[in-house]
């Protein structure tokens, strides 16, 4: 079965923006959570103009290879652009929750109204592929609902001291166990499994 995956560039206090994010400013003055995305030597083979470092072309296009489906939340989705009316994932279908109309939804994209119903939708169009998630408030959901099996972070040497936290608040802990750290230029790969 197809599996449900957060993967987020985040920086070491925990931010996935800057102060100031919106639309055209996706990241506010935090953009260099990206900044390992173009600043290596080995082409992305799924996402067109991206140049990584080694390490993390491997574990990038490994990550990206997999994902069949997005689900992103509103806040994401608007601070994105609505993603030029595609996906953030070049072959991926998009599902955005919100609990508001989004009317400027194209044919890669659908409205979800409920954490379960986006995850359900995504894993069906991901024809086996897993879902990957975006935002904290959907990560945030998803862990609540018990739907999470993997939390991916690429940890920025960073501390943003403000902006939009990755997680929020839980009803509980959540276990994880390390799968696998890699150290790469500019960032460092931390991939957990979350413990049921």
């Amino acid at each position: 079965m197809s599996k449900v995956i957060s993967a987020h560039a985040v920086s070491v206090d925990g931010y996935i923006t800057g102060r100031g994010p919106g639309a055209g400013r996706g990241l506010g003055d935090g953009t260099m959570l990206f900044d390992w995305y173009f600043d290596g030597d080995t082409p992305s083979r799924v996402f067109d103009g991206f140049k990584l470092s080694e390490p993390s072309a491997r574990i990038f296009d490994a990550l990206a290879g997999r994902v069949g489906a997005i689900v992103a939340g509103r806040n994401t989705y608007e601070d994105s652009d609505r993603f030029g009316g595609g996906s953030p994932h070049p072959a991926a279908r998009l599902f955005v929750l919100s609990h508001r109309q989004v009317p400027e939804l194209t044919e890669r994209q659908t409205l979800a109204t409920g954490i379960e119903e986006a995850i359900a939708a995504a894993r069906e169009a991901a024809g086996g592929k897993d879902v990957g998630l975006m935002g904290g408030g959907v990560v945030t959901e998803a862990l609540r609902a018990g739907l999470v099996d993997e939390v991916i972070l690429h940890q920025v040497p960073v501390l943003l001291g403000g902006g939009r936290p990755f997680f929020q608040a839980l009803p509980g802990h959540v276990r994880l166990r390390l799968v696998e750290a890699v150290p790469a230029p500019g960032v460092t790969h931390l991939h957990y499994e979350v413990q049921r």
